[in-house]
């Protein structure tokens, strides 16, 4: 089983950004202990902060992968082109966010994605990718 793991804008700075918000672990740091978790899982992990690059992996990865576990970050609430790509690929991609992105600023509420995944986890912290992942492996 393949699933992808794709992040977008600032999610590079986990560890580092508004810990508050979003905890004290990096992304590389969870992503070792993904990968430990989940040994008979080839995980893959793509970060961009630039939008077409994200649509680049998707198309990359959406055809011939298991499962996408997709937190594009703020391009959720903006980018028409990610919803597109999402729709146009035939592996079913699960949307998560670290933060509850309902309790937050009004623009946060709105998702180009949601429509047009198979769910959406938010708010759970990075145990969101976790459940995302389970889910993927159960189907």
């Amino acid at each position: 089983m393949k699933i992808a793991i794709i992040n977008g804008p600032n999610l590079n700075l986990l560890g580092k950004r508004e810990p508050g918000i979003y905890g004290s672990t990096s992304f590389e740091e969870f992503l070792a202990a993904l990968k430990k978790k989940y040994a008979t899982i080839d995980i893959t992990y793509f970060q961009s902060n630039v939008e077409g690059e994200l649509v680049n992996e998707l198309q990359r990865v959406g055809f011939d992968y298991d499962g996408i576990v997709l937190n594009a970050g703020a391009y959720t609430h903006t980018s028409i082109a990610i919803g597109d790509a999402v729709a146009a690929i035939k592996t079913p991609v699960i949307e998560v966010h670290i933060s509850n992105v309902h309790a937050r600023e009004d623009f946060r509420k709105f998702s180009y994605l949601s429509a047009k995944v198979v769910g959406s986890i938010v708010g759970l912290g990075l145990k969101g990718y976790e459940l995302a992942i389970d889910w993927l492996a159960s189907r």
